[in-house]
């Protein structure tokens, strides 16, 4: 059963502005799949800026990833061992990328009605070895946890030449997490987008320096006496 409804009124289409080929291919595979993979989705120019700004950027700008958020952060290397550092739009190919994100995110609000209220991104670098055990990159709210939470992934890649034997597959797996659906090599310019809370993901040991960009679009989980996220 979908995990979606698409927009199905007369001229729907027609009030979504956004010209980009790629935004309503994305936006079916959510409704009918929870997940969307698309080679050669991001701009080659946008790719090569980026992949260029993670490189230039000293390795020690970049922190150990962890798993959890605020009190519940923790640093796990048995989990994943990639080094990340924020994207803050510092330069005008940071800024090109979250303009991209953005229309991605205007673009999903008004097909799927997701309500997505902000974004944020980092650049993710996988050395020879690292990995990300299988995961999901939010949990479904329990009425207890902050409204705040991760509703849609983001994810590209900036490697140009990637081949099968350089390992770093990000594996898909369907929602009981038994059985693996897709298998994504990280090659420049794919872009993966899926359901936080409804898919579980892997990224498999790289052999040689692997770069992407991590995103997440978040619902407003702010209330007046408790803003999100916290100040």
């Amino acid at each position: 059963m979908p995990a979606l409804s698409l927009t199905s009124c007369a001229g729907a289409d027609s009030a979504v502005s956004d010209d980009n080929p790629y935004f309503a291919k994305i936006a079916d595979d959510l409704a009918n799949r929870s997940w969307s993979v698309i080679n050669a989705a991001l701009p080659p120019d946008m790719s090569l800026g980026l992949l260029s700004s993670i490189q230039q950027h000293n390795e020690a700008e970049f922190t150990e990833a962890g798993t959890g958020r605020s009190r519940d952060h923790q640093i796990n290397p048995f989990v994943r061992r990639d080094r990340i550092r924020w994207i803050n739009g510092e330069n005008l190919t940071e800024q090109a990328w979250l303009e991209w994100a953005s229309s991605l995110q205007h673009y999903l609000n008004r097909r799927l009605f997701l309500g997505l209220f902000s974004f944020e991104s980092h650049y993710a670098h996988y050395g020879s070895g690292d990995f990300y055990k299988k995961h999901v990159d939010a949990f479904r709210p329990n009425g207890i946890e902050r409204g705040a939470r991760r509703e849609v992934s983001l994810v590209t890649y900036l490697n140009p030449a990637w081949q099968p034997e350089d390992g770093g597959e990000l594996l898909i797996y369907d929602a009981s997490g038994q059985e693996v659906v897709e298998r994504v090599l990280p090659r420049q310019g794919t872009v993966v987008v899926f359901l936080s809370t409804e898919v579980p993901h892997e990224v498999l040991p790289a052999k040689r320096d692997r770069y992407s960009i991590a995103g997440w679009f978040r619902l407003n989980g702010s209330q007046e006496d408790r803003p999100d996220p916290p100040s």
